[in-house]
């Protein structure tokens, strides 16, 4: 199986992280590291995200029940609901929901052939890695949207209008 992305990112450690503008795009970040799921979350609300949490996948699986996200980062290696089995059920409710996937090994889920994050990120990476597939994977789901909209000609005909004779 090959995977649909493997981020690299050329972007040096040393660059300045700075704020830029998001129209509030809301995330949700599973991780079962508390540390981590904190320095992600920060950084990500430092770049203009809105950012909810849950420390496993059947939390991160409650949450989607509740609200709509417009990106999932996920942990693979997790208790109760693991990364692979957190998206196998979003892709089994036909949720549209984009995810990265965070893993140690790509082996981990390499047996699960229908399974496509759109992004894996190998661990360890840097925050620099984290914004960039997170950029990366809100800029290709906005992309989609566009090319599924009406044509910018097109206009939304007055419902008398329809029925004059």
């Amino acid at each position: 199986m090959t995977t649909k992305n493997i981020l690299q990112v050329s972007e040096p450690d040393s660059a300045p992280l700075h704020r830029e503008p998001n129209p509030r795009q809301r995330i949700l970040v599973v991780e079962d590291d508390a540390a981590i799921r904190r320095v992600n979350t920060e950084i990500l609300i430092c770049s203009g995200f809105q950012v909810d949490t849950a420390e496993d996948g059947a939390a991160a699986w409650e949450a989607l029940q509740v609200k709509e996200y417009d990106l999932m980062v996920t942990d693979n290696n997790m208790p109760r609901v693991t990364g692979v089995e957190l998206i196998q059920k979003v892709q089994t409710a036909g949720m549209a929901l984009p995810v990265i996937l965070a893993t140690g090994a790509l082996p981990e889920f390499a047996h699960h052939g229908s399974l496509q994050p759109a992004v894996t990120l190998l661990k360890p990476y840097t925050l620099h890695e984290l914004l960039a597939a997170v950029k990366k994977v809100l800029r290709a789901a906005s992309d989609s949207l566009e090319e599924n909209a009406p044509a910018s000609n097109w206009q939304i005909q007055p419902l008398a209008d329809r029925f004059k004779p």
